[in-house]
């Protein structure tokens, strides 16, 4: 088992675990976000990624996910848990809560979301019914359980293309189609890494409401509140905090099994 935590508007960067090295990593596809760093928790080796660089300045439409997931592939990467800051949609998904979702509906468009998109390579017709690997997301589920983070073990996750947030006509379609969460990095790296054969979960953190979710939505007669980026910014720095202690617990449950 090696272990890849992917990182970006939440976890920039991992404060408390001991860096061994950093490795810059070339791909056919291109160049990943950033150096990967090759960090040991607890006794257990683990690679750490950015997605939007340490700089903050890929959105997450420009994000080159073909050469993340690759890279992680020739890293030997066998499972990858993503970090992801989220808006909240129906009523458990409140501001602070952790998410482990188990489902996707996809909005992206235009990224690139699979290896075999070249004329003359075989199609690779994965089966995503769950596109986030059960037992990982246990894990993960055990060790907020293990640290005492709210969270709700289920969730479907909605994937938009940003970089802007969503209107409120938006997030009501998105609450009709059933989602709970929404983002914007899932897709494609939930389906890159089960082309990769990667297992893959994501723990999400609710950092606000979204369009015209939440309190502000329960009159008719009250205006949605502007979702402030100085608000979600107070809430992504605490929830790396918890984020850290998750991930620190993730290891050392899976250290045990090795």
């Amino acid at each position: 088992m090696k272990l890849a935590i992917i990182g970006g508007s939440l976890l920039k960067q991992i404060d408390r675990f001991d860096i061994i090295s950093q490795e810059q990593i070339h791909t056919p596809y291109g160049e990943p976000s950033d150096s990967f760093i090759i960090a040991e928790i607890n006794g257990l080796d683990v690679i750490y990624l950015n997605r939007h660089a340490q700089s903050h300045h890929i959105a997450p439409h420009q994000i080159n996910y073909k050469a993340n997931m690759f890279a992680m592939k020739l890293l030997d990467v066998s499972h990858v848990v993503a970090v992801t800051a989220v808006g909240g949609i129906t009523e458990k998904m409140s501001p602070m809560k952790w998410a482990v979702p188990d489902q996707i509906i996809d909005y992206t468009h235009g990224r690139g979301q699979t290896y075999t998109d070249i004329n003359d390579s075989s199609v690779n017709h994965i089966d995503f019914t769950y596109p986030f690997d059960e037992s990982l997301s246990d894990q993960v589920k055990q060790a907020m359980q293990a640290v005492n983070c709210d969270h709700e073990p289920t969730a479907t996750y909605g994937v938009t293309q940003g970089p802007r947030l969503e209107t409120i006509a938006e997030i009501r379609r998105m609450h009709r189609d059933g989602c709970d969460i929404v983002g914007m990095t899932a897709m494609p790296e939930a389906g890159l890494a089960r082309e990769l054969d990667i297992d893959y979960a994501t723990m999400s953190l609710v950092v606000n409401w979204a369009a015209g979710a939440g309190e502000s939505a329960e009159s008719a007669d009250k205006k949605a509140e502007i979702i402030t980026m100085e608000e979600i910014s107070e809430r992504v720095e605490q929830g790396s905090t918890m984020a850290e202690d998750i991930i620190q617990q993730l290891a050392i449950q899976l250290a045990g099994q090795i």
